[in-house]
């Protein structure tokens, strides 16, 4: 009995697919760990509070982080386009390479129909990445889910906090956020 080989697909070979017009900005695609991923489409509450979350980010973390809505960030075997990105301020805003994990303060991902691979799939993909720190925003049940201290294995700490509760940013410790404003009223 033979077994199918599965074709995965390095950065690079991502880019060049994307340069090429053979992905478009019409694909809704990413690349998670080699894979071409389809990207599921935004029901009006997972568009509501990333962008609720975006900006209460944005007036929280002025001059210190720049807030990335939709847009990629480049690891080593995957190219995810999270939520929300919160990344170093960079003098030419990105525009020569996309946010590397170096630049990465922590990552959002806002659950409505996606919590399974939210929670396990991508937090070992960004585990694996070595950022510092990802949350998930669970939309249905008004949870949040802290992801901390990254490992090959996964985050040694996660932490479920309801949305009356607040997060201090491990790279902004000064800050401490408030889930009230993120969630939907």
């Amino acid at each position: 009995m033979t077994t199918s080989k599965i074709r995965l697909w390095t950065v690079a070979e991502y880019h060049q697919m994307i340069d090429c017009g053979i992905l478009t900005p019409e694909s809704y695609v990413e690349l998670l760990e080699g894979r071409i991923v389809e990207i599921n489409p935004q029901r009006a509450p997972h568009a509501a509070t990333t962008q609720r979350t975006s900006d209460y980010l944005k007036s929280q973390l002025t001059q210190e982080a720049h807030i990335r809505m939709h847009l990629p960030v480049t690891l080593l075997t995957s190219e995810p386009e999270p939520d929300i990105a919160v990344v170093q301020i960079d003098p030419k805003a990105y525009g020569v390479h996309h946010p590397t994990p170096e630049e990465i303060f922590f990552l959002i991902e806002i659950s409505d129909t996606t919590l399974r691979i939210d929670r396990q799939e991508k937090a070992l993909i960004y585990a694996r990445a070595n950022i510092p720190e990802y949350w998930v925003l669970d939309v249905s049940d008004r949870q949040a889910y802290i992801y901390r201290h990254p490992t090959q294995e996964g985050y040694k700490s996660e932490t479920v906090l309801s949305d009356s509760g607040k997060i201090e940013p491990l790279n902004f410790p000064s800050v401490s956020l408030s889930l009230t404003e993120m969630f939907l009223p």
